[in-house]
């Protein structure tokens, strides 16, 4: 029993290794997209409406697909494959097409009628400048249909997932990033307005990262049919934890909106520093977060299908280990490095050092709660695994609850500095909400070899901080200085501090990195 359990893990680190390669690829063409958008446009008034208009749509698309059809879907779909035919699971599938297709083209039709109630009530700031609101409006009618190309997408990917089958669902953002940079340096002059190129490109990208996936779901035999079946039990099973879902699963997303629509009222740009902020932050909650709970849902799920609880337990131990091994040193260095960081990336062109030291100081508050936005999709993962969507919701209304309240207290004496800190502190208390009912809920799953492992983890990234404060010691950052200095201080001082952190990890014999060096021989020793 426990070898196969070490078995489940080893498939599941494995295919966590699958998304997190690949989602690097993404992410890296995502902050490539942001450089450009940085440097065409910079951070002022117009990129407020973009980036406003631009959250309507997608954050609707996290909550209704990426966040809460994956997570309700995914654990009735895998149940149906163990546990049922092949045909019965297709049918599921087409059910849920047909269903989703018809609630998306609703929402999309609303959405282009009501945008002005929509941004007046999202972008409250913006109604005082009329230029501002009638271009805020006219980008989100023109982005809102992205809403149903990217949630049927998001069923795509929970399908294929379903088959162990990662790859291309996490490399399919790579196209909707390409295309938005194509919009932007080649479509930029065909408009009065510059920044609606940035509308089409979204458009265009999410058609073509639906399309993506389509040929690798033919080769497992699923073609996208209607059916209208309402009353399809799996259906009514996945309904019931859709709604709870909304909220559990898109916290975080439902978090950082609240800080754009409050930062709207904040000076201009106030928008675009978190909005970039948070793009940065991205990226380790894509590749760790995002490819770990992605890989940890159909592994939860099919312990929970075939009763091993243990297993269970096991896993969910694992993926956090393994989660924090990756997101505690990325947090420090997140605190450590967010000025150097954000002025390599974005500092050219019309984004000037005030805008940087403005987006880093935000990212500072939100990195000191990356640890915390990335375990809480683990615990809501082993939550919908059992089929249990009410906790996450509770737990997430709580979030939502504290992030207001810290946000309205903290945003006019910090800015947005403090609708980014209300953000973090609203993650870790989700965390421990959920660690605690979790624990009541299946047993203790958490031994004293976890916590000994997560002191190592926090030990070494203390001696990565030491080794990142001799570099600037030496070489001290200046914002001011060229692009070829910043970029070399930054180098220098991500490659001494991995060094660093990954030498002391292996003096305190971390579990974790003999575990990841074990991988690297066997791959190596492979003819």
């Amino acid at each position: 029993m426990k070898k196969k359990g070490n078995s489940e893990n080893t498939n599941m680190a494995k295919a966590a290794g699958v998304v997190g390669a690949v989602t690097m690829v993404s992410r890296v063409f995502g902050l490539l997209r942001d450089t450009v958008i940085a440097a065409i446009f910079g951070a002022n008034w117009m990129t407020d409406a973009f980036w406003i208009a631009f959250r309507i749509p997608t954050t609707l698309s996290r909550l209704l697909g990426e966040g809460s059809l994956t997570a309700s879907f995914v654990p009735v779909f895998t149940e149906y494959l163990h546990k049922r035919t092949k045909e019965e699971a297709l049918e599921l599938v087409y059910n849920a097409f047909t269903i989703l297709s018809m609630i998306l083209a609703v929402i999309s039709v609303l959405g282009i009628v009501f945008s002005p109630l929509i941004v007046g009530l999202i972008g409250h700031g913006f109604t005082s400048d009329p230029r501002q609101f009638a271009l805020a409006v006219f980008l989100n009618r023109l982005m809102f249909p992205y809403i149903f190309v990217i949630s049927l997408g998001a069923l795509c990917m929970g399908i294929l997932n379903s088959f162990r089958h990662f790859t291309a669902p996490a490399l399919s953002p790579v196209m909707f990033n390409i295309s938005i940079i194509v919009a932007a340096l080649g479509l930029r002059s065909f408009f009065a307005e510059p920044i609606t190129a940035l509308a089409i490109g979204v458009l265009i990208g999410g058609v073509l990262q639906l399309a993506m996936q389509w040929p690798f779901l033919r080769k497992f035999g699923v073609k996208l049919k209607f059916r209208f079946n309402f009353r399809h039990p799996g259906i009514r099973q996945a309904g019931w934890m859709l709604i709870p879902a909304i909220l559990g699963a898109g916290v975080t997303t439902i978090n950082v909106f609240i800080g754009s629509t409050l930062a709207s009222m904040l000076p201009g740009g106030s928008v675009t520093y978190l909005f970039y902020a948070d793009r940065i932050m991205e990226l380790p909650l894509g590749v760790f977060a995002i490819a770990i709970g992605t890989a940890s849902l159909p592994s939860f799920s099919r312990h929970v299908a075939a009763g091993n609880m243990d297993e269970l337990k096991s896993s969910i131990s694992f993926s956090l280990r393994l989660m924090l091994f990756l997101t505690i040193p990325a947090t420090f260095a997140l605190m450590t490095l967010n000025l150097p960081i954000i002025s390599v990336l974005f500092q050219r062109g019309a984004f000037d050092a005030t805008s940087a030291i403005y987006t880093s100081e935000a990212l500072f508050f939100y990195g000191m709660g990356l640890w915390a936005f990335s375990i809480v999709r683990v615990f809501v993962q082993s939550f919908y695994s059992l089929q249990d969507a009410k906790w996450p919701m509770r737990a997430a209304i709580i979030s939502l609850v504290i992030n207001l309240v810290v946000s309205l207290a903290l945003m006019y004496s910090m800015k947005h500095k403090g609708l980014a800190l209300a953000n973090s502190l609203a993650a870790t208390v989700n965390v421990f909400v959920l660690s605690f009912v979790l624990r009541k809920k299946i047993g203790i799953f958490l031994d004293r070899s976890f916590y000994t492992s997560v002191l190592k983890i926090i030990l070494s990234a203390v001696v990565m901080v030491g080794a990142i404060m001799l570099v600037d010691y030496f070489m001290p950052w200046d914002t001011s200085a060229g692009f070829k200095t910043r970029l070399i201080y930054l180098a220098t001082a991500i490659v001494a501090g991995a060094g660093a952190f990954f030498i002391s990890a292996y003096v305190l014999k971390s579990q974790e990195i003999h575990a990841l060096m074990n991988m690297i021989k066997k791959r190596l020793s492979r003819p």
